[in-house]
C-alpha cells in the first residue's frame, strides 16, 4: 500500500536549512518586510517548488481574514440551468480574483446545510446560494456570519438580496402567443409550488389565460416536482383525464418536458401531440426534435454577473439591492428570431 506524507512548513524549513519562522515569512510573502536576504528567499522558494509545496490556504485565511474564495450552492449539478449558472460564474470569479467552490444541495435542506457549513469551514469570503427552502430562517442565520446572496430563487418575506429571472412576463408572452391560435385550452406542468420560480411561472401562465379571456378549468394546472419522472406522470394523468393531449402545454422546466415527451414517444403519439408546447429552460437538442417547442432560457451570464457583483460589494461592506434579469425567448413554432423578454 502506498503511503502519502503531507509536507509542512517545518519540512520545507528543514530541507532549506532555515528556521520555521523564516520559511513561513518567505512562503507567505512577508520576506521583504522582515529583511530576509534574496539568497535565503530563493533557497526556500526553490525547495518549495521542487517539492510541489503549497502553504495551507486555511491557515493563511485565518491570519489575513480573507481567503479569496467564494462558495456557490446549487440544487443539482445535473440540472442544465444550474450547471450553466456555475459554468458562467467560475471564469468571472477568477477574473475578480476569487476561486469558486461549488457544492450541491440535491434540493434537500439537510444536505444544503451540510454544504454551507463545509464552505464556511473552508473560510469562504461569501456565499451565493440557489435556496432549496422558502423558510427565511434557514438562511438568515448564515447571513449574520458572512455575506450571503441568493440567485435564481428568492425568498419572499425576508430582506436577503437576490437576482432572479423575470419569468412571469416571459411565460405570459409565450403562452399568450400560443393561445392566439388555439384559445380554448392550455395546461401547465410545474414543480415545487412553494419555490419562487414556480410561483412566478404559474403567475405568468395565469396572466396569459386572463388576457386571452379564458377561465382556468380543473386539471389545467398540475404540479409535483421538477424531476423527469414527474413530467411523465403528469402527462400520463393529463392524457387519461382528457382522453387526448391538451391543445397547448407549458412545462415549468426542461426536465418536466423530458418526462412529458417520454410518455408521448413511448406511445408513438407524436402525430397527435399538443399543437403548441412551451417549456422553461432551453437546450440545443430541442432543435433536433420533430416537434417545434418554444423555450424560455435564463440568461446564466447575466445572473452570474449580477450576483457576483453584488456579493463582492457586500464583502466590501456595501449594501446589495435585489434585481431581475430578462429571459431569452426561443421561438421554434414560428420563424422569429430569438428575443429578450424585456
Amino acid at each position: 500500500m502506498t503511503s502519502y506524507k503531507r509536507l509542512t512548513i517545518d519540512d520545507i524549513a528543514r530541507m532549506a536549512g532555515v528556521s520555521r519562522t523564516t520559511a513561513s515569512m518567505v512562503l507567505n510573502g512577508r520576506a521583504e518586510q522582515f529583511r530576509i536576504s534574496a539568497a535565503t528567499q530563493e533557497r526556500v522558494l526553490a525547495t518549495a517548488r521542487d517539492n510541489n509545496f503549497q502553504p495551507s490556504h486555511s491557515a493563511r485565511a485565518l491570519r489575513s481574514g480573507c481567503s479569496n474564495t467564494l462558495g456557490l450552492v446549487i440544487p443539482e449539478l445535473t440540472n442544465f440551468a444550474h450547471a450553466s449558472l456555475a459554468q458562467a460564474m467560475e471564469p468571472i470569479c477568477h477574473q475578480a480574483g476569487y476561486q469558486l467552490l461549488v457544492v450541491s444541495s440535491n434540493d434537500e435542506v439537510e444536505q444544503e446545510t451540510a454544504g454551507i457549513e463545509h464552505l464556511i469551514a473552508r473560510q469562504v469570503d461569501g456565499l451565493i446560494i440557489v435556496p432549496c427552502s422558502p423558510d427565511p430562517e434557514t438562511y438568515l442565520k448564515w447571513s449574520k456570519r458572512l455575506p450571503l446572496f441568493l440567485v435564481d430563487r428568492r425568498i419572499d418575506g425576508c430582506d436577503l438580496p437576490y437576482v432572479v429571472t423575470d419569468a412571469e412576463s416571459a411565460v405570459t408572452t409565450m403562452v399568450l402567443d400560443a393561445l392566439a391560435s388555439q384559445p380554448e385550452e392550455a395546461c401547465y406542468f410545474g414543480g415545487q409550488p412553494n419555490l419562487s420560480p414556480s410561483i412566478d411561472r404559474l403567475r405568468g401562465f395565469r396572466a396569459a389565460l386572463a388576457q386571452a379571456g379564458l377561465a382556468e378549468q380543473p386539471g389545467w394546472v398540475r404540479a409535483r416536482d421538477y424531476h423527469r419522472r414527474s413530467g411523465y406522470e403528469l402527462m400520463k394523468e393529463c392524457y387519461a383525464d382528457l382522453g387526448r393531449y391538451p391543445r397547448v402545454l407549458f412545462t415549468g422546466s426542461i426536465t418536466l418536458l423530458e418526462g412529458a415527451l417520454a410518455f408521448i414517444s413511448e406511445h408513438r403519439h407524436f402525430s397527435i401531440a399538443p399543437q403548441r408546447i412551451i417549456t422553461f429552460d432551453d437546450h440545443y437538442l430541442l432543435d433536433c426534435l420533430p416537434l417545434k417547442i418554444d423555450a424560455i432560457q435564463q440568461d446564466s451570464q447575466a445572473l452570474a454577473s449580477a450576483s457576483l457583483e453584488r456579493l463582492i460589494g457586500m464583502i466590501g461592506k456595501k449594501a446589495a439591492d435585489s434585481t431581475t434579469v430578462p429571459a431569452c425567448l426561443h421561438w421554434r413554432s414560428r420563424k422569429v428570431d430569438t428575443e429578450r423578454a424585456d
